[in-house]
């Protein structure tokens, strides 16, 4: 369908330029004109320098009608049904579905409806219960309107400081509400769990912009009056921002070092163990491999225990070169576990 919405609104492409814009290959390009060709679709291919990719000319789908919400709730049905339910698109988004289908030729149709059956998303991880989001309504309007908020914003107390991917919440605060006005500049949902990226009252222009678990805003009261807007920086590029600070939050837990050695499975298995991110970080520092096959390198912790519990699951494939407490702990829990399975 976004091949096809394509070519009518740009009125034809070459199929290297159709990949580079949908990210796939030339081949699945071929593949799916020659689809919509077999489905019915007046679509066909000009060779040489000027050809490309068209449809006959004057012919246009009957997609129309679609509003501003339907259209949205388009460009976000690979979020999941939930996610389309918390910002009260659900209904939109099966009328949107609705008319989609009612455009298809018939064979198209058919495989469309398919997808439903064939594939689901479940996005967040086993063996979490979800926790209920009752304000993510009233910040999904207030990030497509742009108008200010007023939240309560809850810090449960956490021993991982874990509330934002900038570590907004910082370990040891206490279940204390604090009133905030904030700028709200989007969502993002990761594993099953909503964040808000937003800038504190006249921040936003400024580059201080932070993340909010949005279950933990236990209330959200747009600001009335001419003070209800605020101009969004026009260079925030929500994905880009969204990658930093995740890779800020993940340094800003992990900041106990060790020198590790491992072997060649211990490298391939690394990112197993540890956040992915760290892992990187980590790999990135290793020198040479010795005579026996091991290199060193450099990896951050949240902290002793923390090291100690993940080395296990690298076994015999890890020393520990320093600190020498990390060692000497890890060697004192192996000889422990030894006598008791002896």
């Amino acid at each position: 369908m976004a091949l096809l919405l394509h070519l009518q609104a740009h009125g034809g492409a070459t199929a290297a330029d159709l990949a580079a814009r949908f990210e796939v290959s030339v081949r699945t390009v071929r593949r799916d004109v020659a689809a919509l060709a077999q489905a019915g679709v007046p679509v066909w291919s000009e060779p040489g320098p000027r050809g490309g990719i068209r449809l006959v000319e004057g012919w246009r789908t009957r997609l129309d009608g679609l509003t501003g919400d339907e259209a949205s709730a388009l460009l976000l049905a690979g979020a999941g049904g939930d996610a389309l339910a918390g910002l009260g698109l659900d209904a939109v988004a099966a009328a949107a579905r609705g008319k989609v289908l009612a455009t298809l030729p018939p064979q198209l149709r058919v495989r469309a409806g398919q997808v439903g059956e064939r594939f689901h998303l479940d996005a967040p991880g086993w063996f979490t219960d979800a926790e209920p989001v009752p304000c993510l309504a009233a910040v999904a309007a207030a990030v497509w309107a742009g108008h200010r908020l007023d939240i309560r914003y809850g810090r449960p107390h956490r021993q991982d400081g874990a509330d934002g991917a900038d570590g907004t919440a910082r370990p040891g605060r206490a279940d204390r509400p604090v009133q905030r006005r904030i700028e709200p500049l989007g969502l993002v949902l990761k594993a099953g769990v909503w964040y808000l990226a937003a800038g504190q009252d006249g921040d936003s222009q400024d580059g201080d912009i932070r993340s909010y678990r949005v279950d933990r805003i236990v209330a959200a009261e747009p600001v009335p009056g001419p003070r209800a807007s605020f101009t969004r920086p026009a260079d925030f590029q929500l994905d880009r921002w969204w990658a930093a600070s995740k890779e800020d939050f993940v340094r800003s837990l992990h900041s106990w070092p060790a020198r590790l050695a491992l072997t060649a499975l211990g490298e391939r298995i690394l990112a197993g163990v540890l956040d992915p991110l760290v892992a990187r970080r980590a790999l990135a520092t290793a020198g040479a491999p010795d005579a026996d096959g091991w290199r060193e390198l450099d990896v951050w912790f949240e902290g002793p225990e923390v090291a100690e519990s993940q080395l296990w699951a690298l076994g015999p494939h890890v020393r520990v070169v320093a600190p020498p407490s990390l060692r000497a702990a890890l060697a004192g829990s192996a000889r422990r576990i030894a006598a008791i399975n002896a």
